[in-house]
Parts: C-alpha cells; sequence; structure tokens
C-alpha cells in the first residue's frame, strides 16, 4: 500500500462507523426490520406543555416549522403532563382510518446527552398524550397489572389513537420490550380500547424515587408525527 492510499483508507473506516451508530432525527433507532428516516425534520404539529407541579391542563401552541418542538421541559411531573391537539373524528372518511394509527414505536440510548429516548410515530394527525408516574401501569378495559422492569413507572397514553387496522391486526413495528439501558429498563403495551392507546415505560432510578423526563414531536420526510418521551440516564 503506497502512502497516498492511507488517508482515503482512514476516512473510509470512519464513514462506515458512522452508518453503524447512526440514528434518525427522532434520536431513537429504527424497529427491527425498518430504516433510519433522513435527519431533517419537515416540521412540527401544535403542540401545548402542562406544568409539571398542577394537574392536567389543556393549552395550546402555534406549530413550529422546521423544527423539533420540545413540549414539555425537563422535570419530574408529580401530576400527569398533558398535550393536547384537536383531532376530528373521523380523520379520514370511511372506508379510511377513524383514528390517528401508531405506525411503529423506536428507542435510542444517548450517552453523550444523558438520555434515553423512546418514540411512537403516527399515521394522521398527532393525538393528545399524557405522561405522568404511577404506582403500578394497569391495562386499558381489563384492568390487570402490567409486567414491567425497574423500580419507577411512567404511564404514557394517547387519546384519540389505535394501533390496529379493521381486522384486529397490529399496525405499528416494535422494538424489544426489554432495553437494559441504564435508567429506562424496558417498555410494554397497556392497551388499544376505545380510542385510547397506552403503554407503560419501567425506569430505575439510581437511588430510587423519579426521575425528570422531557416530552418533545415533530413530523418526519415521510409524514407521519412523532411523539417522544426522554428519561434521564442517572
Amino acid at each position: 500500500m503506497t502512502p497516498q492510499r492511507v488517508p482515503l483508507l482512514a476516512g473510509l473506516v470512519v464513514l462506515l462507523a458512522a452508518a453503524c451508530t447512526a440514528t434518525d432525527h427522532d434520536g431513537a433507532a429504527p424497529a427491527a426490520g425498518t430504516t433510519a428516516a433522513a435527519t431533517t425534520p419537515a416540521g412540527t404539529t401544535p403542540a401545548a406543555t402542562t406544568p409539571a407541579a398542577t394537574p392536567a391542563v389543556t393549552t395550546s401552541a402555534a406549530p413550529v416549522e422546521g423544527a423539533w418542538r420540545v413540549t414539555y421541559g425537563w422535570d419530574v411531573p408529580t401530576a400527569p403532563a398533558r398535550v393536547t391537539h384537536q383531532v376530528r373524528v373521523p380523520v379520514t372518511p370511511a372506508p379510511g382510518e377513524p383514528l390517528p394509527v401508531l405506525v411503529e414505536v423506536r428507542v435510542g440510548d444517548h450517552p453523550a446527552e444523558g438520555f434515553s429516548r423512546i418514540t411512537f410515530a403516527f399515521r394522521g394527525p398527532t393525538p393528545s398524550y399524557q405522561v405522568g408516574y404511577v404506582p403500578q401501569v394497569w391495562t386499558e378495559g381489563r384492568g390487570a397489572p402490567v409486567d414491567l422492569p425497574g423500580t419507577a413507572y411512567l404511564s404514557v397514553r394517547f387519546d384519540p389513537a389505535q394501533a390496529h387496522d379493521a381486522r384486529g391486526a397490529g399496525t405499528a413495528a416494535l422494538p424489544p420490550a426489554r432495553l437494559g439501558y441504564p435508567t429506562l429498563r424496558g417498555w410494554a403495551a397497556a392497551g388499544d380500547f376505545e380510542g385510547h392507546l397506552s403503554f407503560g415505560l419501567g425506569l430505575r432510578p439510581p437511588a430510587g424515587g423519579t426521575l425528570p423526563v422531557r416530552l418533545g414531536e415533530a413530523t418526519r420526510p415521510d409524514g407521519t408525527h412523532v411523539v417522544a418521551v426522554d428519561v434521564r440516564r442517572g
């Protein structure tokens, strides 16, 4: 190998390493069998932030074009943090889909930034969502306890929304349920019932108690709307 070829080879190694660790602009890795989306978001949807120290209250804000929008800043939600979107039902005329439909769940770990992330992508408008700490996550409808790893639990609920098609089949690509990140240990579906779609997150804070969380949303170039839940790594 001649000396002139060494810089070229080193450059190729760097590019290959970057490709192996890439995530999309959501900050979460694609689910198995999917491809990462482009890194430039097309825009965001209207959002509202509920302060951590107050009960869930509906407010509204104009969309921010071309940017990821934080809808709840880093804090511990002592009461559920709710972000409200006005969704006109049905979202498409029959025989189209009546509600926003979950099409993908992704997860990603960000050691340099100090958080782990789970995202929920929807076809159709962004539904309202609510995130809060609970002693136990229960399934919608049946009221059965949801098995989650960790010592603290977050309930994540969307409405109106669904994760099934007209035949009752699931519509979303899903990652493994057990994550093993430092504090975000796993997730689980908790129900898809009468327009209410819910999930549980299992956390393991370093010394028990609770961890700050952050919520955000954006629109991917393919038109799907993404809601992210970020959890501090320590």
